[in-house]
């Protein structure tokens, strides 16, 4: 079929052919699904694609198999009759990719999603062609996705038990038109590599422990590394033993320590000449601040002369006295 630009395009389909029929028959030879597309009573069918035949001047061809990310794009400028071309310019949605030159070819050798858009290309005739600028009919491309980023999620759950095992999965899935790509897994933890481009999407933990705990992210990538995505940040944290465990140990020594403080206090009593001076004094210490001050110097006067001890007791008892006169029973001490 002649298209605008005088050009013979050939349609094969590929395998053998039947005389009677003249259609096309189920490969023999086990041939595996994904060189075909759908299959119908045994017959196989390629994979259909549009074809646009243009009547103009300059026209731009694209590529007439899905365009997916990491692969390569071309796009020819094609002239009448294969004319020459001069200030040849392309563009994407009406921006111009780069200054006019005598290349009639454009291509990108990875594409991504953002290289999606309408393009056309520009260009002048030279002779024996009109000699005037003529533009091409824009062409949509669509870059689409080879596999969404990924998630990475934790089974049982991302707080374990230490000593528990701990499973981190990668998922993410393939476009179905390319199921036959290969994807490497990484897994890292706070911005080291815990293990790098494996084929296996899942990367265990057979002990958690405390050390375990960290941020987690994984990436997916094509073997070539032409595409890569990583996922959002998993925070793991490994549970301790419970703090409930340790109390029951701590319920002897806390009575012990009250039973040494009881043991403590009670000796003191039944000899209270030879008690000390800080167990004398909770017992002296009214609560007026004068008297307060007072005792503070009649205990410095104790631990310098013993003898004193009878008369300062003695003169704290009659200060007492007086500053309560309404106490008409001395306390008992």
């Amino acid at each position: 079929m002649a298209s605008s630009a005088a050009i013979l395009e050939i349609l094969e389909c590929e395998g053998s052919v039947s005389t009677k029929e003249s259609s096309c028959h189920a490969n023999d030879d086990g041939t595996s699904t994904e060189e075909a597309d759908f299959e119908v009573k045994g017959y196989t069918f390629s994979e259909p694609f549009h074809l646009i035949v243009s009547y103009d001047w300059l026209i731009l061809q694209g590529p007439a198999a899905p365009i997916f990310e990491g692969d390569s794009l071309v796009l020819h400028c094609q002239a009448w009759q294969d004319w020459p071309l001069t200030q040849v310019t392309f563009h994407r949605d009406g921006s111009a990719l780069g200054p006019p030159g005598p290349k009639r070819e454009f291509s990108i050798a990875v594409v991504q999603e953002a290289d999606s858009g309408h393009y056309h290309c520009s260009g002048i005739f030279r002779s024996p062609g009109p000699g005037s600028p003529e533009t091409a009919s824009p062409v949509s491309v669509t870059v689409q996705e080879l596999f969404p980023a990924p998630v990475l999620k934790a089974s049982p759950s991302a707080e374990p038990q230490e000593g528990s095992p701990v499973t981190l999965s990668c998922q993410t899935k393939l476009s179905p038109q390319r199921s036959a790509t290969r994807l490497l897994f990484s897994f890292y933890k706070d911005g080291k590599t815990v293990r790098s481009r494996d084929l296996s999407s899942e990367f265990q933990i057979l002990t958690a422990s405390v050390e375990h705990s960290g941020s987690y992210w994984c990436e997916a990538a094509t073997e070539d590394s032409q595409v890569w995505k990583h996922s959002s940040q998993l925070e793991v944290r490994v549970q301790g033993p419970s703090s409930s465990a340790a109390s029951p140990t701590l319920n002897p020594a806390s009575q012990k320590s009250a039973a040494s403080e009881t043991s403590s206090t009670e000796p003191p009593r039944p000899v209270p000449p030879l008690a000390t001076p800080t167990s004398e004094a909770p017992v002296f210490c009214p609560p007026d601040p004068h008297l307060h001050h007072q005792m503070g110097i009649l205990l410095k006067h104790m631990q310098d002369v013993r003898v004193l001890l009878g008369h300062l007791v003695t003169e704290l008892r009659d200060l007492s006295g007086h500053r309560k006169p309404e106490t008409t029973k001395p306390p008992a001490k």
